[in-house]
């Protein structure tokens, strides 16, 4: 079972404008909370032409065994989440996403470290997720955390008819793995 009282991550530090070196250090990762939801729910409506709901969030936090969500936080601003799904020995990741205004600064990468290394305590062999074709950016990403193409959903993006690569990254419980996040995380603290 998650623990929802874990503070995730975190570090000292101020936010200071628009430069990345500043901005890991000050980010802390925590589960999220009801608290979060409205700075959540913005950030989805600015995102994403079909988000979810605040209920929607709720419902999925409430299953704790199967689920976890969490928030990147700057002081007191919410400014990305994440989620995880765990099905026997796969996880999905249900959502990455950083507030709009706070890109291209690390936060994603940060918060798939942590749900990357935490997945395989949960029985967490491999994750899988889906991306819009029109996302180059996410993709990106994706391949360096070992998420290789395996198929296309056609339009599995309803609101626009888009399709989804379904991309993998398999045994994500190994020691090679563990070495890829340990080569992500060195080149992270080299921006800060």
């Amino acid at each position: 079972m998650w623990d929802p009282d874990d503070v995730i991550a975190g570090a000292g530090g101020a936010a200071g404008g628009s430069d990345p070196s500043s901005v890991l250090g000050a980010v802390r990762l925590s589960p999220l909370r009801r608290r979060h939801l409205r700075s959540v729910v913005r950030i989805e409506e600015e995102c994403y032409p079909r988000p979810w709901s605040a209920t929607l969030f709720l419902s999925e936090i409430a299953q704790r065994t199967s689920r976890r969500y969490i928030v990147a936080t700057i002081g007191p601003l919410v400014v990305g989440y994440c989620g995880l799904m765990v099905v026997g020995d796969d996880g999905h990741i249900t959502t990455v996403t950083v507030d709009p205004a706070w890109h291209r600064r690390g936060i994603a990468t940060l918060m798939l470290l942590d749900v990357a290394r935490t997945a395989p305590a949960h029985g967490v062999r491999n994750l899988t997720l889906e991306v819009r074709v029109s996302n180059a950016p996410a993709q990106v990403l994706y391949r360096r955390f070992g998420f290789a193409p395996v198929g296309v959903r056609k339009n599995y993006y309803a609101e626009t008819g888009e399709d989804a690569i379904v991309m993998w990254a398999r045994d994500v419980d190994g020691e090679a793995y563990a070495r890829r996040l340990e080569r992500i995380e060195a080149q992270l603290r080299s921006r800060k």
